[in-house]
């Protein structure tokens, strides 16, 4: 287990890596990290006195006996330890909201929106986070909450960890900078964030807005699929996912620590920054991924093959080859296959979709869903292209394509999405989108012949 030490520079207290030695790569690996040198105790993890007078934490984010291959914990090496603050009080929940989301009775009707609109001035992420719906039960750490954010400023003084689920977080707009107890993580569109339940941070908003989407996952983490008879080689790479270097803040002033626990906001006060680790080593620690590296698997023969050869990240259950949730992505690919309806064909699932678009145009949707937006398509609701895209396909010369300029998503989950009372009130859901389908009429001709075709 190699030490990565990061290149510091002070200014008004704050200790802050230079953009060299900025990641950690691989996912899940063994890290270990020190913003000042020997900070990291030699060999055990909580000596009688740390160096720099420290104080020595651990994190665990699985259970003590979870197989050593899926357990995850750090320990943290700190200015102060988690304990100090004041008592959590409630505070108000925005647009936030939590299992067993049963504001509104859920239909099977298929549902899209358009992005969130621009938000009051002001808003940073926490009171910028509005909630799509979700499922299963948070104290039973089963199911997932989807939301969206718009954003345009900076956590300052607030500071913000969730211990319902660990976030994954698609960035669709503007750039994103994560300051996180374990260091700075920096994300634009077309990258994703996964930040572990119960880890502290900041969102820093560089260029004046951000947008985006949140998986917040109750159940057991995120992680790589099993590639199976794909072999070795294929889908997201571990090497590509890149974990930060240790940089802390030596910050005293009045401050607020926000905690999402059991679907609610609470508040506490603490007279200085939690963001204070100098060093830590473990495997449970803020990732980013950019899903430009992401390598397709796609069919070079016939047939449009299931959505699950794209899966970036699954988030198993307990029922073996069932996940709590996986997330899918669609990126720019070739299509070649031959006397094929190439477009995603119509269905109906098992499991349940939420589909975003970060830019471009999704190929089985080519109106009305725009990045920013979003579709839900809930378990056995039939789904598939509108009546254009239809008519386009099965016209279509079927030489090799390139689908460029795009990329879409999927949050697919094995229990229902239920929409909360504002997905299903607000001007954002497109209440004549099942129109798009209501082109496809009937064709049926009882005199086909198969040597005419």
């Amino acid at each position: 287990m190699a030490v990565s030490s990061s290149s510091v520079h002070v200014q008004n207290g704050v200790h802050a890596f230079q953009d060299k030695n900025r990641y950690q790569s691989g996912f899940g690996n063994e890290f270990a990290s020190e913003a000042l040198p020997n900070a990291l105790p030699v060999g055990q993890n909580s000596p009688q006195r740390v160096p720099y007078n420290l104080y020595a934490e651990q994190v665990s984010g699985t259970a003590f006996t979870m197989p050593r291959g899926h357990n995850r914990r750090t320990w943290m090496y700190r200015i102060r330890p988690s304990v100090v603050h004041t008592p959590f009080v409630q505070i108000d929940n925005h647009l936030i909201r939590c299992t067993p989301f049963d504001e509104v009775p859920t239909s099977p009707n298929q549902l899209r929106w358009n992005p969130l609109p621009e938000p009051p001035a002001g808003t940073d992420f926490v009171n910028g986070i509005v909630t799509i719906g979700g499922n299963g039960d948070v104290t039973t750490h089963v199911g997932c909450a989807i939301h969206l954010y718009a954003a345009n400023a900076s956590m300052t003084d607030r500071f913000f960890y969730n211990a319902d689920g660990e976030m994954l977080i698609v960035a669709q707009k503007g750039r994103h900078i994560f300051k996180t107890e374990l260091g700075i993580l920096e994300i634009q569109p077309s990258e994703l964030c996964v930040i572990p339940r119960g880890i502290k941070f900041q969102v820093e908003v560089p260029d004046g807005e951000i947008r985006g989407y949140i998986c917040e996952n109750f159940g057991l983490t995120f992680r790589l699929p099993d590639l199976g008879p794909i072999g070795a080689n294929g889908l997201a790479y571990p090497r590509d996912f890149l974990t930060p270097v240790a940089a802390f803040e030596e910050r005293e002033g009045d401050f607020r620590v926000i905690a999402k626990f059991h679907g609610n906001l609470w508040e506490a006060k603490i007279d200085h920054s939690p963001l204070n680790v100098v060093a830590w080593h473990g495997n449970y620690a803020p990732y980013k991924y950019d899903l430009t590296k992401f390598q397709v698997i796609n069919t070079v023969s016939f047939d449009h093959p299931d959505p699950s050869i794209f899966t970036v990240l699954t988030a198993p259950s307990e029922i073996h080859g069932t996940a709590n949730v996986d997330f899918v992505i669609f990126p720019p690919r070739w299509m070649v296959a031959e006397h094929t309806f190439r477009p995603p064909w119509f269905h109906r699932n098992f499991m349940n979709e939420f589909m975003g678009l970060i830019y471009g145009v999704y190929d089985a949707k080519e109106e009305g869903f725009v990045p920013g937006g979003c579709s839900l398509h809930n378990c056995m609701s039939g789904h598939g292209p509108d009546t254009a895209t239809y008519t386009k396909a099965i016209n279509a010369d079927l030489k090799p394509h390139y689908i460029d300029a795009t990329l879409a998503f999927m949050f697919e989950t094995r229990f229902a999405i239920k929409p909360t009372k504002f997905a299903l009130e607000t001007g954002m859901l497109q209440r004549d989108y099942f129109e798009c389908w209501q082109g496809l009429r009937s064709t049926f001709d009882r005199t086909w012949k198969p040597e005419t075709h």
